[in-house]
């Protein structure tokens, strides 16, 4: 039996990116603040380990936000010229689930693997102790979903 009993799938995903961007947590709630005082639903969150005081941080949102996002970017240039950003659509969202991954040794291996031998671009993964999450291109969508299919015998 297999630690992962369900998977869904989001389209049209995508992921925002702040480079250089200050490794302070008033930053990074000043970013959310915005997005959320524009009705944007935040679904991915990563953040990379501190690198001279300067992180990145990661997020995705439906396509269909990406206007209104853009008073966002706006606002980060005017308070903070230094920061970069990148704009990646064109994504689909891969979440596997299981209450036993918990406990189940392995269970990340099986997803990499399964993803490395398709050769899959993978742009961001979330993770939580019932929950792998990885954002890849929606060219690669059909491929990655036959692959967990056949690999968890479940069917999306």
């Amino acid at each position: 039996m297999s630690a992962i009993e369900k998977i869904t799938v989001s389209e049209d995903v995508a992921l925002i990116t702040f480079r250089n961007s200050p490794a302070d947590m008033k930053f990074v709630s000043h970013v959310f603040d915005i997005i959320a005082a524009k009705g944007i639903n935040v679904d991915m969150i990563s953040q990379t380990a501190p690198n001279s005081a300067r992180i990145n941080l990661s997020f995705t949102i439906s396509e269909d936000d990406l206007g209104a996002l853009m008073e966002l970017f706006a606002v980060l240039r005017v308070e903070y010229p230094e920061i970069k950003y990148d704009i990646v659509g064109g994504n689909c969202k891969i979440s596997l689930y299981g209450e036993s991954m918990s406990f189940t040794p392995g269970v990340a291996a099986e997803v990499f693997d399964t993803i490395a031998l398709l050769g899959t671009d993978v742009r961001i993964i979330s993770t939580s102790e019932i929950d792998i999450s990885i954002l890849i291109p929606k060219a690669d969508f059909i491929g990655a979903h036959e692959a967990f299919e056949r690999k968890f015998s479940i069917r999306i």
